[in-house]
């Protein structure tokens, strides 16, 4: 007996050769979407990141559109492109047009689901359109549509009843009971690759670099070995995805095989091969060079001569032997704030904790220039000798006492006031439109540097502010704060920008 459906053999058959692993979801969304099979009016398709969702649905997509014998056209809206909803609205009458090549009226302004509505049926519902025609609008990234209204995918679902021969694609990562509140619209799972479809897929592409005096063969089942020893080593903290799993084997690639490139081992010998990189499927990061602080390295690269002495190959620089599994001159990332913040963020650290230490009452003696037409503001003085009565009770620093707490908008005040003086009238990035002069202001810069410190815990909330609501935003003005760090670390981040912070303390 022969099948109902009428499914493009050969042109799915290529889809499985440039997606392997895939066969099924191929076939299951054409299935749904081809106008001779069983094409659907709403379609989710859900999966986790780098699962090829969006990639095959919009190569067959493009496929079936080419194929002469096929009356088959789309759009494919990316959410990530839109701002907001009106922009997805009138981005989606955008590509719709374009798509349709659309001669009438110009669309006009939409803002609304009503409105989108209404134009999307202007150019597919009532045009002078063939009756087998179909037209697949897809939404890719739907649920991660910024100032979304909480109608947008029920209401997106209906357009496929009120516009006949219009199916709805939503591509998505995780779908929630009754998404579309309808009745059953089919899903498409695209489950994550198992390891057999990672080696697999990696298998049918050829190593990055070919190996001298070694056979196709040899470099071949060297380079399926190797795929599968990263992927046991690196797949679960570092590589979780297809693309990432392809960045791995490319990095370690030319490492794993630099012994085999000099002579000193052969392809065959995997094990040796693998026990002389092991340093590199324990390090991540191998992958990533960046995340590392940049410690001037006081060793000079070990270097291994070969049997001739007229080569010699550096350990870590791509193309060497792999160095010994534990390297007591490697060097370690950075913990020091003074390098892994950026500088905005030292500038607040330093004024909060002046806040923390310094008596609201002594702010417009340290900070105020009313007093000096040169702007320079008045350093902090020891007052015990015109506090000699209340000096002789104290007995421990004020920088070693605990912090107090402050306002938000104290702690922006000192850090306005103090940046000229602290940074110079030039910083190194020319900031303030290229003219060299440091803008003093607040900007974003300022809220990001703040929403990083109290991630860090650098910056701790004790309370909501004077007329803060309860459970008010982080940077409320009046929100009271407190300095989470010591002075050994204020000192040392003051010290990277030439800032002495015990001079503005009050003693």
């Amino acid at each position: 007996m022969a099948s109902i459906f009428e499914l493009p053999e050969d042109l799915l058959a290529t889809l499985a050769e440039s997606f392997p692993c895939r066969d099924a979801q191929i076939r299951a969304l054409a299935t749904l979407l081809y106008p001779r099979a069983a094409p659907c009016r709403n379609l989710i398709v859900h999966g986790t990141e780098a699962t090829g969702k969006s990639a095959i649905t919009t190569t067959l997509l493009a496929a079936l559109r080419d194929d002469p014998g096929t009356d088959l056209n789309y759009a494919t809206v990316k959410s990530a492109e839109c701002v907001t909803a009106r922009h997805l609205f009138e981005r989606t009458v955008g590509l719709v047009a374009d798509a349709v090549q659309w001669q009438g009226p110009a669309p006009g302004r939409c803002e609304t689901l009503a409105a989108l509505t209404v134009e999307l049926s202007r150019m597919l519902k009532y045009a002078e359109r063939d009756a087998a025609d179909r037209f697949v609008l897809v939404f890719d990234g739907i649920d991660r549509q910024r100032e979304a209204p909480p109608t947008l995918l029920p209401a997106l679902a209906r357009l496929s009843e009120i516009i006949p021969n219009l199916t709805n694609i939503f591509i998505l990562t995780t779908p929630s009971p009754s998404l579309l509140r309808c009745s059953s619209p089919p899903h498409l799972h695209f489950p994550p690759y198992t390891k057999a479809q990672y080696l697999s897929i990696l298998s049918r592409q050829p190593p990055p670099s070919s190996l001298p005096n070694t056979a196709p063969e040899e470099t071949a089942e060297l380079w399926t070995r190797f795929a599968a020893a990263v992927h046991d080593s690196l797949t679960r903290p570092a590589a979780r995805t297809l693309p990432a799993l392809k960045h791995a084997c490319a990095a370690l690639w030319p490492r794993f095989t630099a012994p085999v490139a000099v002579g000193t081992h052969r392809a065959r010998e995997f094990s040796r091969l693998l026990i002389a990189a092991r340093a590199y499927f324990q390090d991540e990061g191998v992958l990533e060079p960046g995340i590392l602080s940049s410690v001037p390295s006081t060793t000079k690269p070990a270097t291994q001569s070969l049997a001739n002495g007229t080569a010699a190959i550096a350990v870590g620089a791509g193309a060497g032997t792999a160095p010994p599994a534990k390297n007591p001159n490697k060097p370690k990332p950075s913990t020091d704030l003074s390098t892994l913040l950026p500088p905005t963020a030292r500038l607040l650290l330093i004024a909060a904790y002046l806040a923390s230490h310094n008596a609201p009452r002594h702010d417009n003696t340290l900070f105020s220039t009313w007093h000096n037409p040169h702007g320079r503001r008045r350093r902090a003085v020891n007052t015990q000798a015109r506090h000699s009565k209340k000096s002789k009770h104290r007995k421990i620093a004020r920088k070693l006492l605990g912090p107090g707490v402050f306002v938000l908008e104290r702690m922006v005040a000192i850090y306005v006031a103090t940046r000229r003086e602290w940074v110079g009238d030039h910083d190194e990035n020319n900031a303030g439109g290229g003219n060299g002069k440091v803008v003093v202001g607040v900007d974003g810069d300022v809220g990001m540097a703040i929403a990083t410190l109290a991630s860090l815990r650098l910056l701790v909330r004790v309370g909501g502010g004077a007329g803060a609501a309860v459970g008010g935003a982080d940077l409320d003005r009046g929100g009271r704060w407190r300095v989470n760090v010591g002075w050994e670390v204020v000192r040392g981040v003051g010290r990277s920008m030439g800032v002495e912070v015990e001079e503005w303390l009050v003693e």
